[in-house]
């Protein structure tokens, strides 16, 4: 028997319920006009010219789009979140361990967010920091409660908002500074290696990415799930890093409330942060909370508000310790991504068993040993940990099954389906 709730947690979405090109292309930007890249991209700009952060950040979204559009399209194709692709290929019980990671990833990206939103507000208007987590928290947690369709109206006022005002801070940014020329002749006092600016780069969205599914799967066609999610990648993403790049050359400061505070544009810039925020922090809260309904078997909708109560709790912690979350995420998460599109393209060759119809073990061993790997290879080998975990994995997945000769997926011959509604 499978379960069923509103927003598809334990099953593909049905035709009728895909969004168009539009709906998803606003989505897909308000998850990555993210200020936190911006963050990211400031540390890029104490440590590279500002040619070597442009080559930095368009390899770092080379590898971003192709690695969520690989992973968009399976979504559009099957209708399935992450976390139900994960089963194909690490078993129902053995997807566990990806719905766990990525889920709790999120819960760190919302309390990130929290932080982000506070710091600024609290500085301006002498507000208890402690405070305005919590309120804000409260009130994310409850947008996020109505899903897609509060992701798809908190994106079309966000996505405008966020790209107006990085945009003239960036444009009075270059212009404090002499121009476009005096940008170029910029020299960091500090050195930064092209593998660790990747590794900044890939791991800043990495976990979002390997969430692509969740949202994705609403598209109507691989191909709009493709186009949106390459096009959010290369520029709402590639924008965020460009605005904190220039931010930190003009001003010396890699956070985005200082920048904006030493152009005089705090106070204009509250409602526009909060709206960006908000709209990402949505879709963490959404994502984690498909991950553990599919664990719990619970309503997607009482895991958001259990995950949103965790990260405002925790939310001044996970801000304070950005940079070292950032790394961790660099080096375990892209396994779980590596996995699906290997399973799918090179194993199963692009035929996957309807879930509806799907008998899926509850282990799958090539998968856990791969992802284990993966892992260890991302901590542990010198280089752009994101990169390793990526290609190490999957070429072990990819001979770990064959070796091993399993398939944790048949199909349930002459079986009626029948859903259990949860929520």
């Amino acid at each position: 028997m499978q379960m069923q709730d509103k927003d598809y947690s334990f099953q593909s979405v049905p035709k009728g319920a895909r969004n168009s090109f539009m709906k998803m292309l606003v989505v897909m930007l308000g998850l990555t006009f993210y200020s936190a890249s911006m963050w990211a991209g400031g540390s890029l700009g104490e440590g590279m010219t500002f040619a070597q952060t442009l080559g930095a950040i368009l390899i770092g979204n080379i590898i971003l789009g192709a690695f969520t559009g690989a992973l968009g399209y399976i979504a559009a194709k099957t209708g399935l979140s992450t976390h139900l692709l994960a089963q194909y290929s690490f078993g129902i019980k053995g997807a566990y361990i990806s719905s766990f990671m990525l889920s709790a990833t999120q819960i760190g990206w919302f309390g990130v967010g929290l932080g982000m939103f506070a710091y600024p507000v609290s500085k301006l208007t002498g507000l208890p920091l402690v405070g305005i987590v919590i309120v804000t928290g409260i009130l994310m947690t409850a947008t996020a409660y109505f899903g897609m369709k509060a992701l798809t109206i908190l994106s079309f006022i966000a996505v405008p908002a966020i790209a107006i005002l990085g945009s003239f801070s960036a444009t009075k940014a270059v212009t404090d500074i002499g121009g476009m020329s005096e940008l170029f002749a910029y020299t960091p006092t500090t050195s930064l290696s092209l593998a660790a600016a990747l590794t900044i780069t890939i791991g800043s969205f990495i976990s979002a990415g390997t969430l692509t599914p969740d949202f994705a799967r609403y598209a109507k066609s691989g191909k709009d799930a493709v186009s949106t999610t390459v096009i959010a990648f290369f520029l709402g993403n590639s924008l965020m890093f460009l605005f904190g790049v220039i931010g930190v050359i003009a001003t010396g400061h890699n956070d985005i409330s200082d920048v904006m505070l030493s152009q005089g544009l705090l106070l204009p810039a509250v409602l526009v942060l909060g709206l960006n925020i908000w709209t990402t922090n949505d879709n963490s809260l959404y994502a984690s909370g498909l991950g553990f309904a599919t664990m719990f078997k619970k309503p997607k909708v009482f895991m958001v508000m259990m995950n949103g109560t965790i990260g405002t709790v925790f939310a001044i912690v996970l801000y304070n310790n950005f940079t070292s979350w950032l790394t961790f995420l660099g080096s375990t998460l892209p396994a779980i991504g590596s996995i699906i599109i290997v399973d799918y393209y090179f194993i199963k060759k692009r035929q996957y068993i309807d879930y509806e119809r799907a008998n899926i073990q509850n282990v799958h061993i090539p998968a856990v040993i791969a992802w284990a790997v993966g892992v260890i290879s991302g901590l542990t080998l010198p280089g752009i940990s994101s990169l390793n975990t990526l290609f190490i994995t999957g070429i072990v997945y990819f001979v770990a099954v064959k070796v091993m000769k399993t398939s944790p997926v048949t199909e349930i011959e002459e079986e009626e389906v029948v859903y259990e509604k949860v929520g």
